[in-house]
């Protein structure tokens, strides 16, 4: 019996791609099984699917065993979501097999979900029209030109409705830790977390970190310089004129590469650099808020605090509440 629009689900299939990431799929699994663990009960259960059953070879070149095969004609019961675990080459590991499969598994009630490049086969079969998902950083615009009526996010993971969908890497870490914290409260998640060493867990609206020369290759190593620059002096942040002088352009030239580039001012990014580090400093620590406005290179904390509700939408003491506060 799947679960209904408004329950999130506790019974996984986990659905391995020919050449898929082990660490998205295990990203994923291990918070469930520690759940289990720290909770004393089998909260959470999981089975892994392939095409033919056979075992599948992950992008490392290590096989795992597929429990059941798409043909198996009781895969779908005791499922509450099927997660599409990709990786590598997933257009050439895509078949048409797999996309009958997963409408089926939606004309079912089951709720349809993914990891790291996942999500490409979910909107190839047309089952991520008119959401919002994520995706592995270097498969965002791709994935936006194929795919026009798919809303693809540079967060961290999506929950969108009856689709849960997360970017590669430990991203699928974040996305479980949010489902143990809405099942089992916030004792068991952050317990979790603790076990795994997970010293900051990212909420849902949290970007992911994309390479600046990914997004603007090589066109501009004197921006990626001036970035870099930024993101290592938060504490003590330098002036627009050091920064120039450091790249070896003026001023004028530098707000008209980050304005060209980025499409911001030079000091409008670097306070979202700050913000940042001083999001995660709020939800990670438990520092004073003078104490986060100093090492984030705020004169005051009252400063700091207006600044943050500006760009945030809250203050900085219900970003805390908002992150400590039990389910």
């Amino acid at each position: 019996m799947a679960t209904s629009e408004h329950s999130f689900p506790c019974r996984f299939g986990f659905l391995l791609i020919n050449d898929f990431s082990l660490i998205s799929m295990s990203s994923a699994v291990e918070p469930l099984r520690m759940a289990n663990r720290l909770s004393g009960q089998t909260f959470y259960s999981w089975r892994t699917i392939g095409e033919t059953g056979e075992d599948v070879v992950a992008s490392d070149g290590l096989s795992v065993n597929a429990e059941y095969s798409i043909d198996d004609p009781d895969v779908f019961s005791d499922l509450d979501i099927i997660i599409v675990c990709g990786g590598r080459r997933i257009d050439e590991s895509t078949t048409e097999r797999i996309l009958r499969w997963l409408k089926l598994a939606d004309n079912h009630g089951i709720v349809l979900g993914a990891v790291c490049t996942g999500s490409y086969i979910l909107a190839k079969a047309g089952l991520l029209d008119g959401y919002r998902c994520s995706v592995h950083w270097e498969n965002i615009a791709s994935l936006t030109d194929l795919f026009p009526s798919v809303s693809v996010s540079r967060n961290v993971y999506t929950i969108d409705r009856n689709r849960y969908t997360s970017s590669g890497g430990t991203a699928p870490v974040d996305m479980m830790l949010h489902l143990v914290r809405m099942q089992l409260g916030g004792d068991v998640s952050a317990g979790v977390a603790e076990q795994f060493i997970y010293e900051r867990v990212r909420q849902h609206d949290d970007p992911q970190r994309v390479p600046l020369r990914h997004t603007i290759g090589n066109q501009s190593e004197k921006l990626i310089v001036a970035v870099e620059l930024m993101e290592a002096n938060i504490r003590e942040p330098i002036s627009q004129i050091e920064l120039a002088e450091y790249v070896g352009l003026s001023r004028r030239q530098l707000q008209r590469i980050f304005q060209r580039y980025l499409m911001s001012t030079p000091s409008k990014h670097y306070l979202q650099i700050r913000l940042l580090r001083a999001r995660e400093l709020l939800q990670q620590s438990r520092l004073s808020l003078v104490e986060i406005a100093s090492m984030t290179g705020f004169v005051s904390s009252s400063h700091f605090s207006k600044s943050y509700k500006e760009h945030y939408g809250q203050s900085p003491s219900a970003e805390r509440r908002g992150s400590t506060q039990p389910a």
